[in-house]
């Protein structure tokens, strides 16, 4: 069933103060975002106000997180959860690629 989502949510450029981040991200072009790729059966507009609530959420969206980055995402939702799964990951090495600092996963 296709209802899964795959979604990228911009950091507060001060995750980087965190060192476990940073080290997960040694590559990184400072002139580019902090992002947060995740996958979920909800919308990502559901999700993302879970992660700022505190309700299964990842302290780094949780602390840090701005907005959803939908250019980034929008094109290849919905999908299966097998779908999304890999995506989660390709996509967040796609964007390390990129010069992002990417936390997924």
């Amino acid at each position: 069933m296709s209802h899964h989502n795959v979604y990228v949510v911009e950091l507060d450029k001060k995750v980087l103060e965190d060192r476990r981040f940073r080290e997960a991200n040694p590559d990184h072009d400072p002139k580019k975002a902090c992002l947060y790729v995740g996958r979920t059966g909800l919308t990502p507009d559901e999700r993302f106000e879970r992660h700022r609530n505190g309700i299964q959420s990842n302290r780094y969206v949780e602390k840090h997180g701005k907005w959803l980055r939908r250019k980034l995402f929008e094109k290849y939702n919905p999908m299966t959860f097998e779908e999304a799964e890999k995506l989660e990951k390709e996509l967040a090495d796609k964007l390390r690629a990129k010069g992002h600092a990417v936390w997924q996963k």
